[in-house]
């Protein structure tokens, strides 16, 4: 198949993605960070999802029986987490259930990192982060193996200190791993940035576009999480991770237009995720790789 064809197919179906979500409302649950659990809930519904929150292992279980997918985000930890995500992931693997994970501010701390590796044998279906927490990962992993040219790192924080590019590898791996582990035999790493990058170990894809807005409001990369998952409900994995992260960058361009700060901002974004349509989704620019 030639790129052009490649690509024309690509948004057809991302197309379909968006209106699908509007048409059936899929239900994605979140097992989410408690700062920016209103704002991922919020733009599930703005998204055209509904949204669905809990930390109890056995109700995440339970509701992912009826959920079309389901969202991890490690942002803010209890204790009783480093025994309670490795049971859900788990379960979710054993009853062939699809999720994304968030791996915030990977490498950081003993009981994070724990969790975070009980997740290579379990794995998610979609993982998105910044480069920084994707490289993390790979490490923890132990997907790189002994190649000396692997960058150690670790984030600032919640914040990226390493350049998308710096990813590239890192996030190819991590995607083969996924399929290679997936109960659907599909898998894909997004990677936000100023130009993100979406890859499924074979193909990568270049998202330019969106605003720098984004990085003034607590939770848009956790809402895009959410919103990730919500489109899983109904698009094969590759598919569902570049449509979210598109809506995501023309919804955030909308809103920056409209607003006036951070606050107007985030109202902004959540109108645009309601309003924004498919065929504006879909004649995003794409660049593969």
């Amino acid at each position: 198949m030639s790129d052009d064809s490649f690509s024309a197919t690509l948004r057809k179906q991302i197309v379909q993605a968006v209106n699908r979500v509007r048409e059936t409302t899929p239900l994605a649950q979140s097992f989410t960070n408690f700062v920016t659990m209103n704002l991922v809930a919020n733009a599930q519904l703005a998204a055209g999802g509904t949204a669905a929150m809990s930390f109890l292992p056995d109700d995440v279980i339970d509701t992912a029986e009826i959920a079309g997918s389901n969202y991890i985000n490690v942002g803010t930890l209890l204790p009783f987490f480093k025994d309670a995500l490795p049971e859900i992931a788990y379960k979710l693997h054993k009853n062939g259930k699809t999720w994304v994970l968030d791996p915030v501010a990977a490498g950081i701390g003993k009981t994070r990192t724990a969790i975070l590796e009980s997740f290579r044998t379990y794995t998610p279906t979609i993982v998105r982060g910044n480069a920084s927490e994707i490289i993390a990962l790979d490490a923890m992993w132990g997907l790189a193996q002994n190649d000396s040219t692997v960058p150690g790192t670790r984030p600032a924080g919640v914040e990226a200190v390493d350049e998308v590019n710096a990813a590239v590898d890192a996030a190819k791996r991590l995607a083969r791993h996924l399929v290679k582990r997936s109960p659907i035999g599909a898998g894909a790493v997004a990677v936000s940035g100023a130009v993100d990058l979406v890859t499924d170990g074979e193909h990568v894809f270049r998202l330019p576009g969106g605003s720098a807005m984004m990085t003034k409001i607590t939770g848009a990369g956790c809402s895009l999480g959410g919103v990730t998952a919500t489109y899983l409900a109904v698009a094969e994995p590759l598919v569902a991770t570049i449509s979210a992260s598109l809506l995501y960058n023309r919804a955030s361009e909308i809103a920056e237009a409209k607003s006036s700060g951070p606050g107007s901002f985030q109202v902004a974004l959540l109108d645009a995720l309601w309003t924004v349509t498919a065929e504006e989704v879909a004649a995003s620019e794409i660049i593969i790789d």
